[in-house]
C-alpha cells in the first residue's frame, strides 16, 4: 500500500486538567455530579514534508457516567486522571503514521486494551471499565484529528475520504472475523460517503430534564441558585424557545417514571414542545418494565405518547453480559443504544438484539464515533448525537458530529444548564453554540481548519501542563 505525503505522526503532547463546578446537581443513575474535571490535550503532529500542526482535544471526565460504582468518587476520579497521564505517554510513544482515523483506530484496537489491562492489574480495587478508558483516550484522539486538519489547513471533515485516507472502510472492519459481508459492503467506501456533504448551520437542541429538576414554580425548594439563569423547566422553555426535551427517569420505580413522563408531557403540550425522549438510566433489566409504561402512556395520554420520539438505553451498560432481547420495546418506539455503544461491534450486537438506532458521543473518540456512524448507516440504523454536558472546546466536535451525522432531530446540549459560565471565553468567539435561542444552536461561527475551534481567538488562561513521564 502506498502512503500519502499528508500522513502525520505525533511529535509532542501537553495535557491539562481544568476543574469545573456545577451550578445545580446532575444526577447519573444512583449518583449525583456536582463537579467535574475536564481533560484537555494539545498535540503537535508532523507530516511527511516536515510541516508541523497543533491540535486540541477536550472532554469532561464525568466519573459517575463513565464508571458507575458504589466505591468512593475520589478513588475513581484520581484513577481516571492518572490513566489520562498514562495515555499521554503512550500516544507520544506511538509512532504510527497516517490519517487520524488510521492512527486512532490502531491505537484503540492495539494499544488501549493492553494499557487498560496493565493499569487495572496495578489497582488493588475494582477495574476501570472500557467506557472510562475510551473517554480518556478521546481527548488525544480529538486532538490528532484537529492537528491533522490544521497542518493541512483544511476542515477535518473534508479529509474523511480517498484524497487523504490511505485505507477504505473495509480495512477498519476486517480485523473482526464476524464482520462477514460488511467488509464487502465497505470496500471502496469512506466516511464521507455516510456524512452530510453540506451540514446545516443551525441544529434543533435538546434540553435535559434531570430527575432532580423542578418543573414548575411550586417545585422549588428554596435552595436553588440565584445567578440569573433559569432553574424551573418552564422558564428554560420560555427563555431558550425549547422544542425538544430529554426526560431522565429512574428505571426502578415505574409509578414515579410514569408520573414524571406525564407531568413533563403536559408541560410540553402547553408550551409547544414537539419532541420528547425518555432516558431510563440503564437500570432496567426487563423490557416489560418499559413496555408497560409506554402502553399506559399511549392509552391515557396519546398525544404525549406521539411526541415521544425515541427511548434511550434503559438496559445495563454491558451489552455482552446482558444480552436482552429488546425487540418488544423497539416495536413500540425507536430504541437507541447510548452507554452500551462503545464501538461499531457493540452497535452490531445491539442490532441483533433488537435495538433500533444508536446515540453517538465524541467522548468515546472521534474515530470510534465515525466508524459506528458508518456501520449504523450502512445497516439502516438511525442516529442521534448525545451530550456529556460538554463545556469549553468539547462542545465544538460534539455539535460538528451532529451536523455531519444527519440525526433524527438535532443535538443534545446541556452544558449551559449545569455550568454556563465555564465556557464564557469560548462563548465570546462562538456565541451560538453556548447559548440556545429559539430552540436551536447556531454553528455559523465554527470555521477554518481542523475542527474550526479558532483556538487562537479564545482568551482562556490554562493551568500548567501536567507531567506524565
Amino acid at each position: 500500500m502506498q502512503f500519502k505525503n499528508t500522513d502525520v505522526v505525533i511529535k509532542d503532547i501537553s495535557l491539562f486538567f481544568l476543574p469545573v463546578q456545577t451550578r445545580v446537581p446532575l444526577k447519573f443513575g444512583s449518583e449525583t455530579l456536582e463537579q467535574v474535571t475536564c481533560a484537555r490535550a494539545k498535540i503537535t503532529v508532523e507530516d511527511r514534508s516536515g510541516n508541523l500542526g497543533v491540535g486540541w482535544g477536550e472532554t469532561p471526565l464525568s466519573v459517575q457516567w463513565v464508571w458507575p460504582s458504589a466505591s468512593a468518587y475520589s478513588e475513581r476520579h484520581d484513577a481516571l486522571v492518572e490513566f489520562c497521564k498514562r495515555l499521554a505517554r503512550a500516544f507520544l510513544d506511538f509512532k504510527c503514521s497516517g490519517h487520524p482515523l488510521e492512527i486512532g483506530h490502531e491505537f484503540i484496537e492495539e494499544q488501549l486494551p493492553h494499557i487498560r489491562q496493565a493499569f487495572n492489574l496495578e489497582r488493588p480495587t475494582e477495574a476501570m471499565p472500557q467506557l472510562a478508558g475510551l473517554v480518556a483516550a478521546s481527548v488525544f484522539d480529538q486532538a490528532i484529528h484537529d492537528a491533522y486538519g490544521n497542518v493541512h489547513e483544511v476542515d477535518i471533515y473534508q479529509t474523511y475520504g480517498v484524497d487523504f485516507m490511505n485505507r477504505d472502510l473495509s480495512w477498519f472492519f476486517e480485523s473482526n472475523q464476524q464482520a462477514g459481508d460488511s467488509r464487502v459492503a465497505f470496500k471502496g467506501r469512506y466516511p464521507n460517503d455516510y456524512l452530510i456533504a453540506e451540514p446545516p448551520k443551525r441544529l434543533p437542541v435538546w434540553h435535559l430534564v434531570g430527575g432532580l429538576d423542578p418543573l414548575v414554580e411550586e417545585d422549588r425548594e428554596g435552595d436553588e441558585p440565584m445567578d440569573g439563569y433559569p432553574v424551573v423547566l418552564v422558564d428554560w422553555i420560555e427563555r431558550d424557545g425549547l422544542k425538544c426535551l430529554k426526560i431522565k427517569l429512574r428505571g426502578n420505580d415505574a409509578n414515579w417514571d410514569y408520573q414524571r413522563l406525564v407531568k413533563i408531557g403536559e408541560i410540553s403540550l402547553n408550551h409547544d414542545v414537539h419532541s420528547l425522549t425518555a432516558d431510563f438510566n440503564c437500570t432496567v433489566s426487563d423490557p416489560q418494565y418499559v413496555n408497560e409504561i409506554l402502553d399506559r402512556l399511549e392509552r391515557e395520554y396519546p398525544e404525549i405518547y406521539r411526541r415521544l420520539l425515541y427511548v434511550e438505553q434503559p438496559f445495563p451498560y454491558d451489552l455482552e453480559a446482558h444480552r436482552i432481547d429488546v425487540t418488544s420495546v423497539s416495536q413500540r418506539k425507536p430504541l437507541f443504544l447510548d452507554e452500551s455503544a462503545h464501538d461499531w461491534r457493540y452497535v452490531r450486537l445491539g442490532k441483533s438484539l433488537g435495538w433500533s438506532g444508536v446515540a453517538l458521543k465524541t467522548c468515546k473518540t472521534q474515530t470510534g464515533a465515525l466508524l459506528s456512524l458508518c456501520w449504523a448507516k450502512e445497516n439502516g440504523m438511525p442516529l442521534m448525537v448525545q451530550d456529556l454536558t460538554n463545556p469549553m472546546l468539547a462542545q465544538i466536535p460534539h455539535v460538528r458530529l451532529a451536523a455531519h451525522a444527519g440525526t433524527i432531530m438535532g443535538v443534545e446540549s446541556n452544558g449551559m444548564q449545569f455550568y454556563p459560565e465555564a465556557s464564557l471565553p469560548e462563548q465570546m468567539v462562538h456565541p451560538g453554540i453556548y447559548q440556545r435561542r429559539k430552540g436551536v444552536l447556531d454553528l455559523s461561527t465554527i470555521k477554518g481548519s481542523g475542527f474550526g475551534y479558532r483556538a487562537n481567538e479564545i482568551e482562556r488562561m490554562l493551568p500548567e501542563p501536567v507531567a506524565f513521564l
